[in-house]
């Protein structure tokens, strides 16, 4: 039996950090045995940032050799850059033509961003989930991973993919997100506002390139009070932060030391920021080293890219050769 397609991507802006893992990098390492994976490094969507031409390739190799650290065998995902395979922006165009500027001018991230970058409002940045929708229609997914903040993309591909069976027959099928049965993990902040971020508070944000004294650094800084005043009190969301990065992290007996702490009023967080800042250092440092090594190595890098993007053109080429038909655009 075939198996499922799953497909996702990640910008190649910023560097990937502690939330990137266990909100999707963990999830992708489970995937890749039972599903047919294409993960790709979203080169074109970092584009609507306009980032430096000189730190493109460097910024693409990174995410991919993080992407490798982290546990995704290029034996058993197509790992590409997105660039790489022409039919994503073939099939961009075609949906584009099944878009409507109203409604792209609703999405939430678009008007975010709009008033984040007022300055820069091109139209890339308002087809965004068009290029997103191609980014998982080329290779008909059935399954996407996806947070909330993007589930409303989705919606939207599988609108296109109705708009295009309406107009030139049923071909698409119609994807959905997918947590591999878990809810997702959202990683907090050290400083106790929101979720670790790619480009905000990097001080408060653990990367997965960040060396060991760094790590214990932000560690050291993340925000404390004086304590419980009362057995058994309910934890502020700052210190529940705390607790949340150590329940990833360590060991299950050191979490609950901890838990018997707090709840007796004798915690005392400098220690176990300590110990929170070793069991992170010793969580990332093989992550780090690992993509380290592999960014030195960029014949390695390019030869998987390379691979990755053949698989993904011979799925995405038939897929283009099928829309071309049905809507008419094959004269030879």
């Amino acid at each position: 039996m075939s198996k499922e397609i799953v497909v996702s991507g990640i910008r190649s802006t910023g560097y990937l950090h502690l939330g990137n893992y266990f909100g999707a990098m963990r999830n992708y390492v489970k995937m890749q045995d039972d599903y047919n994976c294409y993960f790709f490094v979203a080169d074109y969507h970092s584009l609507t940032t306009h980032p430096d031409p000189k730190d493109l390739k460097a910024n693409v190799f990174r995410v991919a050799a993080e992407n490798i650290a982290c546990g995704l065998d290029p034996q058993k995902v197509a790992l590409y850059a997105q660039s790489d395979v022409p039919e994503i922006p073939e099939l961009y165009l075609m949906l584009n033509m099944l878009a409507y500027k109203g409604e792209l001018e609703k999405v939430p991230t678009f008007k975010e961003k709009a008033r984040n970058q007022p300055d820069n409002i091109n139209a890339g940045l308002l087809t965004y989930p068009v290029l997103m929708a191609a980014d998982i229609l080329i290779h008909r997914a059935v399954k996407v991973p996806v947070g909330k903040d993007q589930e409303q993309h989705l919606e939207m591909a599988r609108n296109f993919a109705q708009r295009f069976a309406s107009r030139y027959g049923a071909f698409f099928p119609e994807p959905v997100p997918f947590n591999f049965g878990s809810n997702l993990i959202k990683v907090p902040s050290l400083d106790g506002e929101g979720k670790m971020s790619k480009s905000e508070n990097a001080n408060a944000t653990i990367y997965l390139a960040d060396e060991d004294d760094l790590i214990r650094k932000k560690i050291m800084k993340a925000k404390t009070d004086s304590g419980p005043t009362e057995p058994n009190a309910e934890m502020p969301p700052y210190i529940e932060n705390i607790f949340l990065l150590m329940e990833l992290v360590s060991q299950a007996d050191t979490l609950q030391f901890f838990r018997d702490a707090y709840n007796a009023c004798t915690i005392r967080y400098g220690d176990m920021k300590k110990q929170l800042a070793e069991d992170m250092v010793a969580f990332v440092a093989p992550i780090r080293q690992r993509a380290s090594s592999l960014q030195n190595d960029e014949a390695l890098l390019r030869k998987i890219l390379k691979d990755g993007a053949e698989r993904a053109r011979e799925s995405a080429s038939q897929t283009i050769s099928e829309a071309r038909r049905l809507i008419g655009i094959n004269y030879y």
